[in-house]
């Protein structure tokens, strides 16, 4: 195995530090700013909640993981809904459930162990699931893409060109940068976007404008930190909204499912980064820990108004590419994502980005989420001549994205997603031959454990 530039307990000196972790800033920044942008959550609380939960993570996996969270992808279609109908508070209050369900994951796994889960979601379950939240959201991803926004289906040329180059300016990067910038893609798309949407007049300078003069008139040291910084739209419980009052269960139905996928994602997010670092993160600290650790970076963000947190794939790839392990640099990372979220003038800039930015990178960005679900079936070989696959994921698909709801109450109905999981599990927990639907067993293949070469590390 190659050895590690630093260990994952090693410390690097101020200057490698501060550009290490501005690279995993960078690499996360990106998506962790779309999720709240789509779903119309402040962004500047995303990176804030995003860096609170990271340092969580570090501290109750016992400083042992090298992982960033960031915003979940797999939530955007959930927060909208609830969003909808219960306001952005009652999609907080879901947040804190599926933070909370984690917990529960969590300690059954420290009695039990790990077999109840594996035969809870196998990777027929969970492969169409993921499909189903990727193109649930595509036809979010094409209004924003094709229409003025604010407008009922209103066609624009000139939105739907920045679209269109938005997302051919990410395919190119995802496809020919190589090295760290083959990290970046999203960013890449939404900094060239943004550039040729200035060209289009289609962008609202305005509220830059002020930052920036509040900045530059500002004639003292105090009133220049003062219009530097700026306090982010945190949404806070019991401060601006009561729970009791907004919770429903609807909410519950809506957003707790979702916490059954993303879990499952964390699973392989910690064998690929396991892979990688060359410890079993799985048996230390455990994946009772890291688990925890998730489900508490959620609770955060969702007490602070933010959307709910996962580990990224982003980072881990520049962990994969540097050989640089060190906590300390995702800790640092994690600090600088605090500050960005409390500079105005970043906050500034990102509420100025057009809709059709984002609709650009979503198009690819929703299809690659369902892709991630076709991939899961195909890495463990799921065989659909067996006819309880093939019936499992054709109900799947069919419910989740047909509209199906069941009313339980006049105020009260599953539908989507969430209806297409509850049904999947019931069918694979009755239907005969539960093996035929885990195919090799890969999702939950535990990763050898290769011996750290690395002398630094603990």
């Amino acid at each position: 195995m190659k050895q590690a530039a630093l260990g994952v307990h090693e410390r690097p000196n101020a200057g490698k530090w501060l550009m290490l972790s501005m690279q995993h800033l960078f690499a996360m920044f990106g998506a962790t700013i779309l999720v709240p942008f789509l779903t119309g959550l402040p962004p500047a609380v995303a990176l804030v909640s995003s860096g609170f939960g990271t340092l969580a993570y570090i501290l109750i996996t016992k400083g042992k993981v090298p992982a960033y969270l960031g915003s979940s992808f797999a939530f955007i279609y959930p927060i909208m809904e609830v969003s909808n109908t219960h306001g952005i508070a009652g999609a907080m209050i879901g947040s804190f459930l599926a933070g909370l369900v984690y917990g529960v994951v969590a300690l059954l796994i420290t009695m039990f162990g790990i077999n109840w889960l594996i035969n809870l979601l196998p990777p027929v379950v969970v492969g169409p699931v993921i499909i189903v939240i990727g193109l649930g959201l595509a036809s979010t991803a094409i209004d924003m893409a094709m229409y003025l926004p604010g407008e009922e289906q209103v066609y624009s040329a000139t939105h739907f060109t920045v679209a269109l180059v938005t997302l051919g300016v990410t395919i190119a990067a995802t496809v020919f940068l190589r090295g760290f910038l083959s990290l970046l893609p999203i960013l890449i798309g939404i900094l060239s976007g943004y550039i040729f949407a200035l060209t289009q007049g289609i962008i609202d300078t305005s509220e830059i404008a002020a930052q920036w003069s509040g900045i530059t008139s500002a004639d003292s040291i105090g009133g220049f930190f003062q219009a530097l910084f700026m306090m982010p739209d945190f949404l806070i419980p019991f401060k601006d909204f009561s729970p009791m009052d907004v919770f429903s269960w609807q909410i519950v139905f809506l957003m707790v499912p979702f916490a059954l996928v993303t879990m499952t994602e964390h699973i392989g997010d910690q064998m690929v980064l396991s892979k990688v670092v060359g410890r079993n993160f799985l048996k230390n600290p455990g994946l009772n820990r890291s688990i925890l650790g998730d489900g508490v970076a959620t609770m955060i963000a969702s007490m602070l108004g933010g959307p709910p947190n996962t580990t990224y794939g982003e980072n881990i790839g520049v962990l994969a590419i540097t050989r640089v392990f060190s906590v300390f640099v995702i800790g640092g990372a994690a600090v600088f994502a605090i500050l960005f979220g409390f500079l105005g003038m970043s906050t500034a800039i990102i509420g100025s980005i057009p809709s059709a930015v984002m609709g650009g990178v979503s198009i690819l960005l929703f299809g690659t989420i369902a892709s991630s679900g076709l991939r899961m079936l195909i890495d463990n070989q799921v065989d659909f001549s067996e006819k309880r696959n093939l019936i499992i994921s054709s109900v799947i698909l069919v419910i989740g994205l047909g509209g199906a709801f069941v009313r339980v109450t006049d105020g009260l109905q599953i539908e989507g997603m969430a209806l297409a999981a509850i049904i999947g599990v019931i069918l694979n927990l009755i239907l005969p031959g539960k093996e035929k639907s885990h195919g090799n067993g890969k999702m939950f293949e535990e990763p050898e454990t290769e011996k750290q070469s690395n002398s630094g590390a603990a």
